[in-house]
């Protein structure tokens, strides 16, 4: 059996084609959570969520948990996260490939 090693160029090129601004850093406690409806690249049934401001989204979060907002799920699942998580949520979403500019 033969093995081939990647000559440096080649891992750069294959790290940088694999690697989002979402991706870069460790997303935070919870933001898995929103990637079952929420999808970057828009295919989901809800609005994508880099296509808004941290702002919004934590607005949006602290609506639900309140019951200002109307919701199926979201009203539930905003109610097991602290204000820090949701905020650091917002942030991470908002630095991926669909994010505002």
């Amino acid at each position: 059996m033969t093995y081939r090693a990647f000559k440096p160029a080649s891992l750069l090129v294959l790290v940088a084609l694999t690697v989002s601004p979402a991706s870069a850093g460790t997303p935070p406690v919870g933001a898995a959570s929103c990637s079952g409806c929420h999808r970057p690249d828009g295919s989901g049934t809800v609005p994508d969520l880099g296509n808004l401001t941290t702002d919004e989204i934590v607005a949006a979060v602290a609506a639900y948990r309140k019951g200002e907002r109307p919701a199926t799920v979201m009203d539930r699942l905003a109610k097991g996260f602290t204000d820090e998580e949701i905020r650091a949520i917002a942030a991470w979403l908002t630095q991926g490939p669909s994010a505002k500019p």
